[in-house]
């Protein structure tokens, strides 16, 4: 997966969602790359042979005990792509502001046998995880947000809206709802033709049992979308539908849109600056983050 930029443009185009551009984490860079690795890595689950991560950058200083509010991402790449790099850099950036963030792996679809049903299983198993995991964490349980780009934040706003899907192997005594979300470009009216075969489904009619727009109910997190004003691959409008169904139902939701942006705008300059600095501002007014 090096082809040229162009290529790249490309083959994102012709998924419903994009992968974002990404990276590694934490005080280490790879060399010609601005990806920083995590602190580290840690098996979340296995699914058949697969052994999922989930990739850890934790702060200077960090210590167990600490209870710091925290971050969970997932990538994009239309659930067929993708991978936690996606959001190494919003994850070093609130690692330096003090937070513990992390990046989930996911089976999928381009897998066999895989279908969204499955990301969402593994999206719900990985906050599960963290939050049974939360006092070696060294983080709050009760100050977890969740973030993701594209298919990635789909599988975010899951957390607070599919309640019925679930792995049956996870622990369903565990509370599994974010206290946040920060999603960028995200997928949340699912009901076209792209999207149910980037899923793996036979119908768009399928596709609205794993529609977050579809299951949004009282309770919603406080939410900061951050959306391409030109993005065609998943209209900003879809992004204000939700945001104003939050909203009827007495939620927190805000919708950003930045002029002549497209589809997984994020992770370039200016709009990475931009957006990171947003999402700082939103996690400032919840009092997770001191202003600088």
């Amino acid at each position: 997966m090096k082809p040229t930029r162009r290529h790249l443009i490309c083959a994102i185009a012709a998924l419903l969602l994009a992968t974002p551009a990404g990276a590694q984490q934490a005080g280490k860079k790879k060399a010609g790359t601005d990806r920083p690795e995590p602190a580290e890595k840690r098996v979340y689950k296995t699914a058949g042979e697969s052994k999922l991560e989930i990739w850890i950058w934790k702060p200077q200083g960090w210590k167990a005990e600490d209870k710091r509010p925290a971050m969970v991402f997932y990538h994009g790449g239309g659930w067929r792509g993708g991978a936690p790099t996606s959001f190494s850099r919003q994850s070093a950036q609130l690692a330096a502001r003090g937070m513990v963030a992390m990046s989930v792996q996911y089976r999928l679809t381009s897998q066999p046998g895989v279908g969204i049903a499955n990301c969402i299983e593994d999206a719900r198993s990985a906050f599960r995880w963290v939050r049974a995991h939360a006092g070696e964490l060294g983080i709050d349980p009760d100050r977890i947000a969740a973030g993701g780009g594209s298919a990635g934040g789909h599988l975010a706003a899951a957390l607070a809206t599919l309640d019925e899907v679930n792995d049956p192997d996870d622990d369903l005594s565990i509370p599994l709802k974010p206290a946040a979300l920060v999603l960028y470009n995200p997928a949340l009216v699912l009901e076209s033709p792209r999207a149910a075969e980037a899923a793996r489904l036979d119908s768009v009619a399928s596709l609205r049992a794993y529609s977050p727009y579809s299951h949004v109910k009282k309770g919603h997190p406080p939410a900061l979308i951050l959306h391409g004003e030109a993005d065609t691959t998943v209209p900003i409008a879809t992004a204000r539908q939700y945001a104003a169904r939050v909203v009827e139902l007495g939620g927190q939701c805000e919708v950003v849109g930045y002029e002549g942006a497209p589809h997984s705008f994020f992770n370039r300059s200016p709009h990475f600056e931009q957006t990171s600095a947003r999402m700082e501002q939103f996690l400032q007014s919840l009092g997770w983050l001191k202003r600088e």
